[in-house]
């Protein structure tokens, strides 16, 4: 006897026996008893869900010898013909290859006979979506008003392609994508049946990999079976289908959480060894950071088919929620892009970097702007008259840390363009001169409130967090306590607070207590208003420069030009010429 496939074998011969499409039994079922029966049923839904099978199984519970009925007996002649596919009175159309008008008109000629020996001649059409414009204006007048002996059963994985008239005639009943879950526990029953040794754990990675198909879970099973010599363990069934493993992707993430680019290289190499889809690791490694990203907001899941609960409580411990929402971005837009990639390995490392890049430790990120601030600070002696006056507004520009700043050195008024220049040489010279002697981190007194701008324009933070300092006004500043003013609710509440809490108790050497109120921020006390007020300036003064170039000048009186409003953009002092 020749071997028959799971996914044949197992076939549902009832609507008991049917998996993970209750809605669609229980409307059925109702029909039936009540003998409420419409001409035209369609089932839609993916591939493998179950929509022949209900076609089959109305077709003998219309034709079981019993009677109309929801629980045909399956010993009948007529049950046991259409299992078979060898019922007269059941024919099933494969509108692919027969979507023609002239199978249509056939069709339909055919079914004004009575039924030969059925109660009910049943038609299946299976793709339905696939038949031509003509073959479905064919058979609008027999589906809508069919002999009383006719019904029709249309399946397709395609609705949006049926035209509306049609839809408008039958009962549509969408299928459901089944959840592993649902897939797993039925592999359970089918190999306990069939006397094959299994791990649950192998179920489940079916299970997730059939992508809600039952007869796909089926199929795979049946080669896990074949790869695995009937004993379908894990570590068999990852192999088969080419899956990452999952400790793979804890110790990346563990690499990345600890910028450890020897780590990350290290754990690409061996997915390449392996062989392993990189665009599978991608798409394994997002629905981890989902899993990381739950533990985080709600607490400890319940989830065998991924993770046990200890190593994703180490990975949301390791990982703040905003760097698991960026890296889950990182992993979703990686796989995309990985087809376009060279090879997958390099796009698979290069995602991997990407992440490194903005995982970098608050220390790294710390010592990197105190790298950058001391290389923005130019001695006296370095300064000569040539230096442009783009790098010079941009240095006088830069704030300085306030504890560097005397007393006298702070302006009560803008300087004057002329005494810009000199006022920046010598504010640079008395900084320099007692930058050795300056205390480690700024105190608390007073006189912070003016000098907190320019100290939240330095604070190394990203995102929400640099939003709240640079927005926020200083209200009140004592030795153990700092009250800011912020001008929305957003910028009040969040957990980007707690960073911002952090980053100032390392600038002031001692626990601050921080409160954030929300309220009108007063001009001139926050940082963003600097800002603005300095990048106004800067456009201001290049306008005016252009106003006042003789070359422009001469181009407008000579051809008639004019200058673009919005055009002119003051110069930055990366992109000034050089001298």
């Amino acid at each position: 006897m020749s071997y028959l496939v799971l996914a044949r074998k197992w076939r549902p011969r009832d609507f008991e026996g049917l998996v993970g499409q209750e809605h669609v039994v229980r409307a059925l079922t109702h029909a039936l008893s009540t003998q409420r029966l419409h001409h035209a049923w369609l089932f839609t839904g993916t591939r493998g869900v179950g929509k022949t099978t209900l076609s089959r199984i109305l077709a003998k519970s219309l034709n079981c010898e019993t009677g109309i009925t929801a629980t045909p007996c399956g010993q009948c002649r007529a049950c046991t013909e259409i299992d078979g596919g060898r019922f007269v009175d059941y024919v099933e159309l494969d509108a692919a290859s027969n979507r023609g008008v002239d199978e249509m008109t056939t069709l339909l000629e055919q079914a004004v006979y009575a039924p030969a020996v059925g109660r009910f001649k049943v038609y299946m059409i299976d793709e339905v979506h696939m038949l031509s414009g003509h073959a479905f204006n064919a058979m609008l007048k027999t589906l809508e008003e069919p002999p009383p002996h006719v019904k029709f059963i249309l399946a397709t994985t395609d609705p949006q392609k049926i035209p509306p008239t049609i839809l408008s005639r039958c009962l549509q009943f969408n299928l459901k994508q089944m959840p592993p879950d649902s897939i797993s526990q039925y592999l359970t029953h089918v190999l306990e049946q069939e006397q094959v040794s299994y791990e649950p754990a192998a179920l489940n990675l079916i299970g997730q990999s059939a992508s809600g198909s039952m007869r796909d879970a089926l199929s795979l099973t049946d080669q896990a079976i074949a790869y695995s010599a009937a004993n379908l363990t894990l570590e068999a069934v990852q192999g088969m289908l080419g899956s990452v493993d999952k400790s793979h992707l804890v110790q990346l993430l563990q690499a990345i959480s600890k910028a450890q680019a020897t780590e990350v290289l290290a754990v690409a190499d061996a997915l390449a060894t392996r062989g392993l889809s990189f665009k599978a690791a991608l798409g394994d490694l997002a629905v981890l950071l989902s899993r990381v990203a739950i533990h985080q907001h709600v607490g400890a899941i319940d989830d065998e088919s991924l993770l046990a609960n200890p190593e994703i409580d180490v990975l949301a411990q390791q990982l703040s929620p905003d760097m698991t929402q960026l890296l889950y971005t990182i992993a979703v837009h990686g796989r995309q892009e990985i087809t376009v990639a060279p090879d997958e390995y390099a796009g698979f490392v290069m995602v991997c970097l990407k992440m490194l890049s903005f995982s970098a430790p608050a220390e790294q990120l710390e010592s990197a702007n105190e790298a950058l601030a001391e290389k923005k600070t130019l001695k006296p002696e370095q300064k000569t008259d040539q230096t442009p006056l783009a790098e010079v507004s941009a240095v006088s520009a830069a704030p300085l840390p306030s504890e560097e700043l005397p007393t006298e050195a702070l302006p009560t008024e803008a300087p004057t363009k002329e005494a810009a220049p000199a006022s920046v040489a010598e504010s640079e010279s008395e900084s320099s001169s007692d930058f050795k002697s300056a205390p480690a981190a700024p105190s608390l007194d007073e006189n912070f409130a003016s000098r907190w701008p320019t100290l939240a324009a330095q604070l190394p933070l990203t995102g929400m967090a640099q939003q709240c300092v640079l927005q926020a006004a200083c209200l009140h500043a004592s030795a153990d306590e700092l009250r800011l003013l912020v001008p929305t609710e957003a910028l009040a509440k969040g957990p980007h607070l707690e960073r911002v809490k952090q980053v100032l108790t390392q600038s002031f050497g001692a626990a601050v207590k921080l409160t954030v109120s929300v309220g009108e921020v007063p001009a001139g006390m926050s940082a963003h208003w600097q800002a603005e007020q300095d990048q106004q300036a800067r456009q201001q003064a290049a306008e005016q420069t252009l106003d006042q170039d003789p070359f422009v000048q001469s181009l407008i009186a000579s051809f008639g030009a004019n200058i673009v409003p919005g055009s002119v953009k003051p110069v930055t002092a990366q992109e000034s010429p050089t001298p």
